[in-house]
């Protein structure tokens, strides 16, 4: 992995990105997806004022608005400032593209984000499980975890108890990256739409396959190699402590 980020190349991979098509909504103009905008509707600053634009209008209009976001991804000064300008449904895809241009601190940062900002990062189709444990497990710690997130994960026990909340729309999915120490939290998950027959599972798994640990959406996840989870079982119903996603 590179010790220093190739900025040039990432730059260019994000200016391509403003090529790919719009995904329309049954909202569009309003609501569209993109990996630089949410909506068709855009307003570009002027010297003294801003000029409203839908994008999908004409061609001129969208070429304003992709000079304008060149000149936005040519100015930042770190791939992180890049990737920032990236929404959500698109940041394991800028991922996807631009890791092999980017160092390791650089990678371990924006995964992490990326991680803890996307909704279900288990199934994002950008990005294999096989290919994120890669790179998990090829960040650099202190990167990937804040000092307090740090501090926790080093002072895991060998073995370590966790569980995993599924609903009926992940529940094939229970070998995932994304567990958590809380009991609690799993079984949140477990009921988060308000279905019923939800199940929390528990499982143990040495420390040395836990990747990382996150606390900072207060879930305490734990991010594991889910072919070493030991002895996965229906969790029994707890009233409170520790004790998914």
């Amino acid at each position: 992995m590179r010790t220093e980020t190739d900025l040039n190349s990432v730059k260019a991979t994000a200016r391509s990105f403003l090529y790919l098509d719009f995904n329309e909504t049954t909202f569009s103009p309003m609501i569209i997806k993109h990996p630089f905008t949410d909506s068709g509707y855009i307003c570009l600053p002027q010297s003294e004022s801003v000029q409203p634009i839908n994008i999908l209008e004409n061609e001129k209009s969208l070429e304003k608005w992709r000079n304008f976001m060149r000149e936005r991804i040519d100015e930042c000064s770190s791939v992180f400032q890049i990737y920032m300008l990236i929404t959500k449904p698109y940041k394991f895809a800028f991922i996807k593209y631009t890791s092999n241009f980017m160092s390791k601190d650089d990678l371990s940062a924006i995964l992490a984000d990326a991680w803890i900002s996307t909704e279900e990062p288990n199934l994002d189709s950008n990005l294999s499980k096989t290919k994120l444990l890669s790179l998990f497990k090829s960040a650099n710690p202190k990167a990937l975890m804040d000092d307090e997130e740090l501090a926790i994960f080093n002072n895991l026990d060998d073995t370590v108890t966790v569980y995993r909340g599924v609903t009926s729309y992940n529940a094939d999915n229970i070998k995932a990256l994304s567990w958590t120490l809380d009991y609690n939290k799993a079984e949140w998950f477990a009921n988060r739409f308000g279905e019923e027959g939800g199940t929390v599972y528990e499982a143990e798994i040495d420390k040395k396959h836990i990747l990382a640990y996150f606390g900072r959406r207060n879930e305490s996840e734990v991010i594991v190699d889910p072919k070493y989870l030991i002895d996965i079982e229906e969790a029994q119903s707890q009233d409170s402590g520790m004790a998914m996603i």
